[in-house]
C-alpha cells in the first residue's frame, strides 16, 4: 500500500487552473465594458432612431423650406400644458389653423411667471398622432430650451414649421386630417450651493 505521503503522488498542476481563472476574468471584463459602452450609445442611438423615424411623435430639424407646396391642406392644433410645481401661464396665440402641405408657418406661445420669484421652465413636445413625427418639420423652435423668467414675466416664443408633402403619399398618413402639437412645460429647479444651504438653513438653537 501507497501512503499519502509518498513521492509517487503528485498534486495538480496549478497553472491550467490559473489561464482559465484569467480568461473567466478577461471575458467578464469585456463584457462589462461592453455594456457599459451600450449604455451610453443607446441614449444617442435612440434619439438618432426617433429622428429618422418620427418614432412616438418625434418631429424632424430642418434648415430652410421645402421644394414644393402642395394642394392638400391639414388643420394643425395647438395645445401648450404646464407641469405641476410651475407658476406659469402657458398657451398658444391661437387654437388651430389650416395649413397647406409644404407652407411654411409661424406660430407664437406665449408664457408668463404668475410666482413673485424667478423661476425657469423647459419646454418639452409631442406630435399627434405619432405616425405624422416624420413628416412634421421644426425650422425653428422653443422646445427643450430652458426658459428663465423674472417674477411676472412674460415671454413670446415662436415655432417655425411645415409639414412635408410626403405625407399624402405615405399609407400610414394619407388620410390624416388634422395634427395636434403641443408643449408640455416642466419645472427645472436649481440647487443651491452647499455653502450657501448651510448658511440659510436654520441651526436649530434658541
Amino acid at each position: 500500500m501507497t501512503s499519502a505521503s509518498s513521492p509517487d503522488h503528485k498534486a495538480p498542476d496549478p497553472k491550467p487552473v490559473r489561464a482559465r481563472d484569467l480568461w473567466v476574468a478577461g471575458a467578464c471584463g469585456v463584457f462589462v465594458a461592453a455594456m457599459v459602452g451600450m449604455a451610453y450609445a443607446a441614449v444617442p442611438l435612440y434619439d438618432w432612431f426617433c429622428r429618422t423615424t418620427g418614432f412616438g411623435g418625434t418631429t424632424q430639424v430642418a434648415t430652410g423650406a421645402p421644394a414644393e407646396i402642395g394642394d392638400r391642406m391639414v388643420t394643425v392644433r395647438f395645445d401648450a400644458n404646464v407641469g405641476g410645481g410651475l407658476p406659469w401661464s402657458f398657451e398658444a396665440e391661437q387654437t388651430s389653423m389650416k395649413v397647406r402641405l409644404g407652407e411654411v408657418v409661424t406660430v407664437h406661445y406665449r408664457v408668463r411667471n404668475l410666482s413673485a420669484r424667478e423661476t425657469t421652465g423647459l419646454p418639452t413636445y409631442n406630435v399627434t398622432p405619432p405616425t405624422v413625427g416624420a413628416y412634421f418639420n421644426k425650422i425653428n423652435c422653443f422646445c427643450f430650451s430652458e426658459q428663465k423668467l423674472a417674477p411676472g414675466e412674460s415671454r413670446e416664443l415662436a415655432v417655425v414649421f411645415y409639414v412635408d408633402p410626403a405625407l399624402a403619399k405615405d399609407e400610414e398618413t394619407a388620410l390624416v386630417k388634422s395634427i395636434t402639437l403641443s408643449y408640455t412645460a416642466y419645472p427645472v429647479r436649481e440647487e443651491r450651493p452647499l455653502a450657501q444651504s448651510r448658511t440659510t438653513e436654520p441651526s436649530g438653537r434658541i
